[in-house]
């Protein structure tokens, strides 16, 4: 019989001590330390050698080129954005975990992917899917495949929290895709009796996973975020699972789908959706979303830049103001791109331009609600403060893209040939950029492409008619 002892926890970060501790030493938080009994004995469930994975030796180890992974094809989601984000197609064995604020549709995209997935594609299995929810009642998740048009003649509903009656299901029922709404609502008695804690989550958490690795499913968890916007629980989970997926939405009413973390694919994709009536539908065409149609010119303060999203490039809006400081010091507003990289800008030229911004407030904002952190951006950014500062317009009819270092230079930034061709199917005649590589000066189109050196030469070459 395992024995139990007691130790201090805490809820933040899952550390713990065999005594209370005023303030945790692994995270740093106060009165975050919370008394719980553990089972000293207890072993994961996930380490039975009876189950395990495809290609793998009960012994232990194996050699490396012996392990065959041809039968762990991936397989589609229904939905194209998502599959690029997961880099393919959803991995069979797979964990991935899904947060996003309520009401943004979480649990709607879960339900199109578990009505739409097709698991038996080339897979050879039956394509079960196994919806396991503890937080609505089963003719809730009824209303809402009714309202979505979901085929729900492969979808199995589970109305549960416990996890022992859970892991009786699945191995009963062994589904190919388990969708779990949500992670902090499943307790175990062996990790406590209140769901939700750090101990429950991780250890229910870890339990599912190994299942689903050992049984060749894949899993995908919804959680719950904070405040802040990370998810909530144990940053543990997320070095347990294999995907982590934020859920966002702008100001506009896109939704975005970005992976923070991906063992099998890039975390640089993201996913655009519209939320609709009868749910959740894909953005076809994203290029137009992020740029306004004007009739006449553009207004002071604004600037066209093409950014690179993964695997394709977007064209967006960089919109910037400048108005005296009210309070004796300058101040940035801007929530879509990084306040440090706007103050380097607005440093540099007022460095080399002689353009004062001491005694401005900046604002800058991104047209759709887009964040953008890259440094292809940057030249947009100066123009966009150019413009408002001078009260001068922007050419509607010119594009730039490039990275502005301390000095003023304008460098090269990636994937420029394809930034230039999405200004051209969009309209754009003009596109300024750094000085192009010599090796690369046919591919740049001529007459469009324009390279500069510096940033006053930019300057002159955007704003010089004006």
């Amino acid at each position: 019989m395992a024995k139990k002892k007691t130790v201090f926890e805490c809820i933040e970060c899952g550390h713990q001590d065999p005594k209370w501790l005023g303030r945790c030493p692994s995270c740093g938080n106060w009165n975050t330390m919370e008394k719980m009994t553990i089972n000293s004995g207890s072993v994961s469930r996930g380490s039975s050698s009876a189950n395990q994975s495809p290609g793998l030796s009960s012994k232990g180890s194996v050699m490396l080129q012996d392990i065959d992974i041809s039968e762990i094809p991936r397989f589609g989601s229904g939905f194209s954005e998502v599959d690029r984000v997961l880099g393919g197609g959803i991995m069979r064995g797979s964990a991935i975990l899904l947060g996003g604020e309520p009401g943004i549709g979480k649990s709607t995209l879960m339900m199109q992917i578990a009505g739409s997935s097709d698991i038996n594609k080339n897979t050879g299995s039956s394509g079960k899917v196994l919806y396991i929810s503890g937080e609505e009642s089963a003719s809730q998740l009824k209303m809402r495949s009714n309202r979505l048009g979901v085929k729900s003649d492969k979808i199995e509903i589970l109305i549960e929290s416990d996890l022992d009656r859970i892991i009786n299901v699945l191995d009963s029922s062994k589904p190919d895709l388990i969708i779990l709404d949500s992670i902090q609502t499943v307790v175990s008695e062996e990790a406590g009796k209140v769901p939700g804690t750090v101990n429950q989550v991780k250890f229910c958490g870890h339990s599912l996973i190994s299942w689903s690795k050992n049984n060749n499913a894949a899993i995908f968890f919804i959680a719950h975020v904070t405040k802040e916007g990370v998810i909530a629980g144990p940053k543990i989970v997320e070095h347990m699972v294999d995907t982590v997926l934020y859920f966002d939405h702008s100001n506009s009413g896109i939704r975005f789908v970005r992976a923070a973390k991906n063992r099998f694919g890039s975390v640089d994709e993201l996913g655009l959706f519209t939320m609709e009536s009868s749910g959740l539908k894909e953005v076809k065409d994203p290029s137009t979303l992020f740029l306004i149609q004007r009739d006449d010119g553009m207004p002071p303060g604004i600037a066209a830049v093409p950014v690179f999203e993964g695997s394709r490039a977007l064209m967006v809006e960089i919109q910037a103001l400048t108005v005296p400081a009210k309070s004796g010091f300058s101040r940035i507003y801007s929530d879509r791109i990084d306040n440090n990289k706007v103050s380097r800008i607005a440093a540099v030229l007022e460095k080399k331009l002689n353009l004062r911004f001491a005694d401005q407030d900046i604002y800058v904002n991104v047209a759709g609600g887009m964040k953008l952190n890259e440094v292809g951006i940057e030249l947009a950014i100066a123009c966009a403060l150019y413009s408002a500062r001078t009260n001068i317009p922007f050419s509607k009819e010119t594009a730039v893209a490039g990275e502005i270092s301390l000095a003023g230079e304008i460098r090269p930034t990636a994937h420029m040939e394809r930034r230039i061709k999405t200004a051209l199917e969009m309209g754009f005649k003009r596109f300024i950029g750094p000085v192009p590589i010599n090796t690369r000066h046919a591919l740049y189109p001529k007459g469009i492409y324009t390279g500069s050196k510096n940033i006053s030469e930019s300057i002159k070459l955007i704003f010089s008619k004006q």
